[in-house]
This record gives structure tokens, sequence and C-alpha cells, in this order.
């Protein structure tokens, strides 16, 4: 990897520290040729602290590592994105990030409908919308439209039709996103099923 220390004057790049599995950024620090080279080496990220004037593994003091897991350098090589497995918080605050968030899995646009669909389930503006006429007759009528667009499915996955079978499947998830909802789960509860049954 072609990184290039010298394009500052104090030989200091920024690190990004993202989690490898909520892909969330946790924290910036900046990293020096040693800093970089010991990090390759333990495994542990470190960094360069500047207002210490000195190497520094993220978590030497709290026990709270930030595990290596992978490096990228971005296109101007002056920048290293690096991807992690932290151990407890990483902030010094004691929070999950330096932003003060949760660092909990965002399923990007899924995470979205999610909470569209919470949203026309719960919200009573005289209007009832497909979602909201569907929660009111019940679970075993979401039950059954899960199970009518998982058949339609399968029907089209059989077919040559590949535009028809992405609409089915996109039918199913949005139906299979409403009964879960019904029953009170959420996508993170289903990963959090499927992360325990990872070898």
């Amino acid at each position: 990897m072609n990184i290039d220390f010298n394009k500052n004057n104090d030989g200091l790049i920024p690190a990004i520290i993202q989690d490898a599995t909520t892909k969330n950024v946790l924290m910036l620090g900046y990293m020096n040729e040693e800093a970089y080279a010991k990090t390759i080496e333990s495994k542990k990220v470190t960094f360069y602290s500047r207002t210490k004037n000195r190497l520094w593994t993220k978590g030497e003091e709290s026990g709270n590592f930030l595990n290596l897991v992978a490096i990228k350098n971005d296109c101007d090589n002056d920048t290293l994105l690096i991807s992690v497995n932290p151990v407890g918080p990483t902030c010094h605050t004691g929070t999950d990030t330096c932003w003060k968030e949760e660092n909990i899995s965002n399923f990007g646009f899924l995470s979205q409908l999610e909470k569209t669909i919470e949203q026309r389930r719960t919200t009573s503006d005289g209007t009832t919308s497909y979602v909201a006429s569907l929660f009111e007759k019940g679970i075993n009528k979401l039950a059954q439209k899960v199970g009518e667009e998982a058949v339609e499915v399968v029907i089209e996955a059989k077919d040559d039709n590949d535009d028809l079978f992405l609409n089915e499947s996109a039918d199913l998830l949005f139906h299979y996103l409403m009964l879960l909802q019904a029953k009170g789960f959420t996508l993170k509860d289903v990963e959090t099923v499927l992360k325990g049954r990872e070898k």
C-alpha cells in the first residue's frame, strides 16, 4: 500500500475508524508511519497522539481496543479508512462513537422503509394507507399476505422474467417488514439471530 505520510509537514495522515459490522464511523485519529506499522503488527489500532506527542494504542488504558479488520487507502494516498471490531465504547466519554450515536446496524433504505411502515401504521390523520389497512385486518391477514407473496416469488423464480421476479421479491420483503412489526420485531432482531448462527 502506497501511503503518502509526507503530504503534511508533521508526517501525520487522518485515519477514519469504521465499525466492520455496522459500517458506522466511530472516530477520527491521526497516524504517522510508525503508528501504521504498529497497527499492522499488533492488529490493534494505534494512533499518534498530538497531545501526548507519542504513539497511543486505543484501549491501552481503558481496555476498549479497536481490533483491526482491514485498511483502505484513499485515492490521494493520504487518508486511511480502517475497519475494526471495537471492544466496548470507542469515545473517551463512554459513548459508542465520538458523535454520541449508538453503534447499531443501519440497513440503509430498508431501515428508512421500516420507519415509514411504523409511521403509516400509527398515524391517524383521517386517511387510511394500504399499510394501515393491512395492519387493521390483523396478524392472520398479514401472515397470509406474506405467504402469498412468497409463493409468487417462487413461481417467478422458475421463469425467465427477471423484472417480475425482482418486483415480487420487493413485495415479499415489504410485507415481511410489516409482519415483523406486527410481531414486535425489526430487521435488527433478525440480524441478531443470524449473527448467533455464525460459526
